[in-house]
């Protein structure tokens, strides 16, 4: 049985299991109770309080039935086991006036609304759990502290140690600075020492001795008098790291001596080292024999305590400066990479873009000319009505393969006798047997200068179909290349990933014309993803396979498909092969290594491209793979998980 608890008060069994099993890591240091009415509570705290326990938490729903869970919050007062308490109070959604009502009281410390994030009541449960244990200096403090939290745990520790001891000194270290407190302790011991060390307490080490080894429990305590120790720390690789040196002055092992835990770190001395090497037995011998070096040694413990605190807080805040760093550094490296390429793509789009634009400038030249001719026509009003819609027709039809347009027009010359008038039908779409029936034949002696009118509606509505076409290549430049070139952004989208895929093939027309482009797209569904970080990728990818080409044309080809991983996990796997020149064996190892490019000299290459690439599917927790043999052929092979969140 624990000295504390944790009470639970709900109306609804599954929201009580829910909280039991979130509170399960608590219930080592606090025992758990459930109750499902304000009278289940009160039996509840009635037996808490015969048992002598306190309690230390109270989460309540805001309704239970007829009662209000807030009123009982307000009632703990009355309770002596409960006076103490962190309360957190649970509701459906949030009602300000029950909220000021409690916190009004005193009794409110925290509301959680209904469903709440796991992560959310963890927190909660360490930050209120830690306030209600430091109002009992008595307990055991340190017990709790790999619990709950242990910075505020140890601080507060450290801190009521020092003023246990200071309150019972005759003598007030404090004022000391920390060569002259250790010089007396040094003394002091040497002194004690000097006719009585049958221990053989006052010791000379060689270089690369060990003092402590991670890991392995320590009964010693070492005093340094002279020469220097090296602390280290192993790694998730167990590789060794030296964490701080210390000199003369300074302890080894205090932490592990004092809390009897396994020894935080490997202590080796750099050169001839001397110490004072105290076990418990002889560390309460010296204690008791000299009162005087009671508070000196116990001052110059807990300031090595403080001292090795400070220097973890140091760490960890330069630490997360580093990785801040870091992490701006990756991104400029990104952007860096995106640039580089951006402008790269540039040049072909504004090459590409040169075609529309000057068939949207000859176009409006012709209709400028065209628009005079319909205006001032000779035509009736029945073939001014079959001129519209013939330039309707030839707006949304397409162009007519030559072959095609030479067999129509050989089988309509010996109908309408003339050559150059059947090409002229065809070529405006009106050869079929209505409109010869009722447009053609009727008006056979006057067809010449009628299909010369009627052309004039063609060349108009072809030409409009021209500007319409040309705008929408350009359109659909633009935005590629805009989608390319913006912000990152890194929200989630759910997103059909052909249409990153199109887009990016659409910035690369102007070289993948040159080649064979093959699309094996399955039917997939919506990925949940960073999709500009993605078309990044792509455009990484089929920049380097069309760079690998090196004899026009050849061919590429982009496939997906639906895949299963290893762990039966659903993905999506984008496959992107070329039939270039292949990467060697021993470079394939390589490609994803930073500023490692098997690009000729001459060619662009920054050597981050794949780098960049493998992090930014790393994220998406997916992979990326190299499949080539040399003078044939290269495949990257990108796997996305479909039900990973970034």
């Amino acid at each position: 049985m624990n000295n504390f608890a944790i009470v639970c008060l709900d109306d609804d069994p599954l929201v009580v299991e829910c909280l039991n099993n979130e509170l399960a890591p608590f219930a080592e240091l606090f025992d758990i109770y459930s109750a499902f009415s304000t009278d289940d509570a009160q039996r509840v705290l009635a037996d808490i309080s015969t048992q002598h326990q306190r309690v230390a938490m109270v989460i309540c729903d805001h309704e239970l039935g007829t009662d209000s869970g807030v009123e009982f919050l307000i009632s703990l007062d009355q309770y002596p086991v409960t006076q103490q308490a962190r309360t957190v109070l649970i509701n459906d959604k949030p009602q300000l006036d029950n909220i000021v009502q409690a916190v009004n009281e005193g009794r409110l410390h925290y509301c959680l609304t209904k469903p709440w994030n796991p992560h959310e009541l963890q927190q909660v449960l360490i930050k209120e759990l830690t306030n209600f244990i430091l109002k009992y200096p008595d307990e055991d403090w340190l017990r709790y502290s790999q619990l709950l939290d242990h910075r505020r745990i140890l601080n507060a520790h450290i801190e009521n140690q020092m003023s246990r001891f200071r309150s019972g000194f005759i003598r007030d270290t404090s004022t000391l600075d920390d060569a002259t407190l250790a010089k007396q302790v040094s003394d002091a011991l040497h002194e004690f020492f000097a006719l009585n060390d049958e221990s053989q307490a006052c010791r000379t080490y060689s270089k690369q001795h060990v003092l402590t080894q991670e890991g392995e429990a320590n009964h010693f305590l070492w005093f340094i008098t002279e020469g220097e120790v090296a602390l280290y720390k192993n790694d998730e690789h167990q590789c060794q790291h030296e964490v701080v040196k210390v000199g003369p002055g300074h302890l080894v092992g205090g932490m592990s001596f004092v809390t009897g835990e396994r020894s935080f770190s490997t202590g080796i001395t750099l050169c001839k080292t001397s110490v004072i090497k105290l076990d418990r037995t002889l560390f309460n011998r010296v204690m008791n024999s000299k009162t005087d070096l009671l508070p000196l040694f116990t001052n110059l413990l807990l300031r090595n305590f403080n001292r090795r605190l400070q220097g973890s807080i140091q760490t960890e805040l330069r630490l997360q400066q580093t990785l801040t760093s870091l992490d701006n550094a990756y991104h400029q490296l990104i952007e860096k990479e995106k640039m580089a390429m951006l402008g790269q793509l540039v040049a072909g789009v504004a090459h590409e873009l040169n075609n529309p634009v000057s068939a949207i400038l000859r176009g409006s030249d012709t209709l400028k000319q065209t628009i005079s001719k319909l205006t001032n026509t000779p035509l009736s009003h029945e073939n001014q009505i079959r001129g519209n819609h013939i330039l309707e027709q030839a707006m949304e039809s397409r162009p007519l393969s030559t072959s095609e347009a030479r067999q129509r027009a050989r089988q309509l010359e010996s109908i309408l006798g003339d050559r150059q008038q059947a090409r002229k039908v065809v070529q405006m779409g009106i050869d079929s047997a209505d409109y010869l029936e009722n447009w053609l034949l009727p008006q056979k002696k006057q067809l010449g200068p009628l299909l010369n009118e009627w052309d004039n509606y063609y060349q108009m509505g072809n030409f409009l179909r021209s500007i319409n076409v040309c705008a929408q290549r350009i359109a659909d430049l633009v935005k590629s290349l805009k989608s390319y070139a913006r912000q990152d952004d890194e929200t989630l989208h759910c997103v059909d990933i052909h249409e990153g895929l199109e887009d990016t093939l659409v910035i690369f027309e102007n070289k993948l014309k040159r080649h064979r482009l093959i699309k094996d797209y399955a039917p997939l569904p919506e990925l949940c993803c960073q999709p500009i970080a993605l078309q990044q990728v792509w455009t990484n990818l089929i920049s380097n396979a069309l760079d690998a080409i090196d004899q026009e044309p050849g061919e590429i080809r982009v496939t997906t498909r639906l895949v299963s991983t290893s762990n039966n996990t659903p993905a999506i796997e984008v496959e992107v092969k070329d039939n270039g020149k292949g990467i060697q064996p021993d470079q394939q190892k390589k490609i994803f290594e930073l500023n490692f490019t098997t690009k000729r000299e001459g060619n662009f290459g920054l050597g981050i491209g794949l780098s960049v690439c493998q992090q930014i599917i790393h994220q998406h927790h997916g992979n990326i793979r190299v499949d080539s043999e040399p003078n044939r052929y290269t495949k990257m092979i990108v796997t996305l998980p479909l039900d990973n969140a970034i």
